[in-house]
């Protein structure tokens, strides 16, 4: 977990620069250049044939080694850790989605049907790469300005907070000013 919030909190530069320039790029190949996944896995394909073609056959004239490709990218062990993972963080999601979907806590049903309302209609104005580039950006951005900025930001909450309650207070005395009272006493036949 470490690693990660290194990452995310721009603590490892190299990593996170990373991320952010390769989520950039894939996002402008997809979205802007509007490529199509399989076009550029073909032509990524053809241009790393082609450097090995090169390679082979210059590599008699300049003494070069012949290019290898190693036989494991990924151990099997490292394989099956990911996919047990992967598998366990899906199980606990949907022991989390079931519990909620029971209606136990009849509070956090609605929230998160509201919430998945809200991220649905937020999803229909943007495509999924855009919307799945945005996530990315946003986590690597605000956590590292937050952190960067807290006593500030926490400074405007704080105000923005005061501001809409006395807001809230300054609606909710007009409007009950206006609502028509009653005597207090009862009279009796």
């Amino acid at each position: 977990m470490d690693a990660a919030a290194d990452i995310i909190l721009w603590r490892d530069k190299t990593v996170s620069a990373s991320i952010v320039a390769a989520a950039t790029a894939a996002w402008f190949l997809f979205e802007v250049a509007e490529y199509h996944f399989f076009s550029l896995v073909c032509y990524a394909v053809m241009i790393g044939m082609l450097v090995f073609f090169i390679w082979t056959n210059a590599s008699a004239f300049f003494n070069l080694p012949v290019p290898r490709v190693p036989e494991t990218l990924l151990s099997e062990r490292t394989t099956r850790q990911v996919i047990m993972t992967l598998h366990s963080r899906l199980t606990r999601l949907a022991y989390i989605l079931y519990d909620i979907a029971c209606g136990k806590d009849l509070i956090t049903f609605l929230l998160t049907v509201l919430t998945l309302y809200i991220a649905s209609v937020i999803a229909d104005c943007f495509s999924s790469l855009t919307l799945l580039y945005l996530v990315v950006l946003g986590t690597m951005t605000v956590p590292a300005l937050y952190e960067r900025y807290e006593s500030e930001v926490d400074h405007l909450v704080a105000r923005g907070v005061h501001d809409l309650r006395s807001q809230f207070a300054e609606m909710d005395s007009g409007v009950l000013k206006k609502i028509p009272r009653g005597s207090g006493a009862a009279t009796k036949h």
